[in-house]
């Protein structure tokens, strides 16, 4: 269907949809990149200029924006290009990408070896997986940044895992979680390796730019929550706790408390998830870190939802290999459940609820209930 829909001779879709959506931002930021043209990388007004010089299909589109100056570094090779040939480049690049991170995980769960062309399946109905194509987004770099760190955790090569932590600086919403959880174990090596990839982009940026627009880009993330408008133009596709209650009550204050206390909660449960057992598989735990990862982020849209593919992945194969009980048939209830949910992510416009964040949230709940009854098991065998 998203086939039929682009199968149009211009780049508007059968929608009037700009095919790609939101890579008109990114190849706008790489073309202010090609012309060192740093002092616009926070100009609204003039990137919407730009923008439809160089498209004139991108007339009356605007974008907040938001994302650190050493994306638009990353993104002026293809400003090179005309918008359809970057586009197709950059939609091949994060298909790679995302394949490249699913098999690697796939290729670590045992017990799922032997279901190869189903998982392969699932991962190519995954309805992140198509949103992320359908907007052009840059959320395969964040699951790259994700999976990198899961292997090299399970390597135990910790400073390492912290280099990957700390590149996700390009999208720090999604770090959040991470920092709070390593900061609150006391995991100084993976600390120190995320302060230091993170200063390392930042950088890059400022040897390329000056100090300037890291300075503006600061600055536009504390003014942020004033222009949620722009930057949430459609709240029923977010899936983050801040903006569930934002859906659930008008009334602001009420949701940024809600908020606040639902994320505290998540993050305890996480926290106290790593904290049990901390020599048993990394599965159950890193599964809760990437569905707290997402629950907790300031904003969070569909499309950042495939940096779950690791998790869900994990899960099931944690689960195929478990006797059955009333926990893990209810995880396994709740994996699909995160897997399908987003689908009726439009369904909020009107019920007001965001059925995939409940999802997300009991599935950290029930992780915590299993570690919190594996331990004391574990602890009895050993003194035994």
């Amino acid at each position: 269907m998203y086939g039929w829909n682009l199968a149009t001779p211009g780049l508007r879709d059968r929608s009037d949809n700009l095919k790609g959506t939101d890579f008109l931002h990114l190849y706008t930021l790489g073309s202010l990149a090609e012309a060192h043209r740093g002092a616009d990388l926070y100009d609204m007004n003039a990137q919407t200029v730009l923008a439809r010089q160089r498209l004139p299909e991108a007339a009356g589109i605007r974008y907040l924006p938001l994302y650190p100056p050493q994306v638009s570094m990353l993104f002026a090779p293809l400003a090179r290009l005309s918008y359809g040939w970057a586009l197709a480049l950059w939609w091949g690049c994060s298909v790679a990408l995302y394949g490249i991170c699913c098999y690697g995980v796939w290729r670590v769960c045992s017990n799922l070896q032997d279901h190869g062309g189903l998982v392969m399946l699932l991962a190519a109905g995954f309805p992140a997986f198509f949103h992320l194509v359908a907007w052009g987004q840059t959320s395969a770099l964040a699951l790259a940044c994700f999976t990198i760190m899961f292997f090299l955790l399970r390597a135990r090569r910790e400073f390492l895992a912290g280099l990957a932590l700390g590149c996700l600086i390009f999208k720090p919403q999604l770090g959040v979680a991470a920092a709070v959880l390593f900061i609150s174990l006391g995991s100084w090596r993976v600390v120190a390796g995320a302060v230091l990839s993170s200063a390392a982009e930042l950088s890059a940026a400022i040897f390329y730019y000056g100090v300037q627009p890291l300075w503006a880009w600061l600055a536009a993330m504390r003014n942020a929550p004033s222009a949620q408008a722009l930057l949430e133009p459609r709240p029923y596709q977010t899936h983050s706790l801040r903006t569930f209650w934002n859906l659930l009550f008008p009334w602001d204050h009420l949701a940024f408390g809600l908020y606040v206390l639902s994320a505290a909660a998540v993050l305890g449960l996480t926290i106290a998830i790593w904290k049990r057992g901390p020599s048993r598989p990394l599965a159950l735990r890193y599964s809760a870190l990437l569905l707290a990862s997402v629950l907790v982020a300031p904003h969070l849209t569909v499309y950042d939802l495939v940096i779950l593919a690791p998790g869900i992945l994990l899960l099931a194969d944690w689960l195929v290999g478990q006797p059955p009980s009333s926990l893990t048939r209810s995880l396994g209830t709740i994996l699909y459940l995160i897997y399908a949910l987003p689908l009726l992510g439009p369904l909020a416009r009107w019920t007001h609820v965001q059925l995939s964040v409940v999802a997300m949230a009991a599935g950290v709940y029930v992780i915590w209930r299993i570690r919190r009854e594996d331990v004391p098991a574990s602890a009895v065998a050993k003194t035994a």
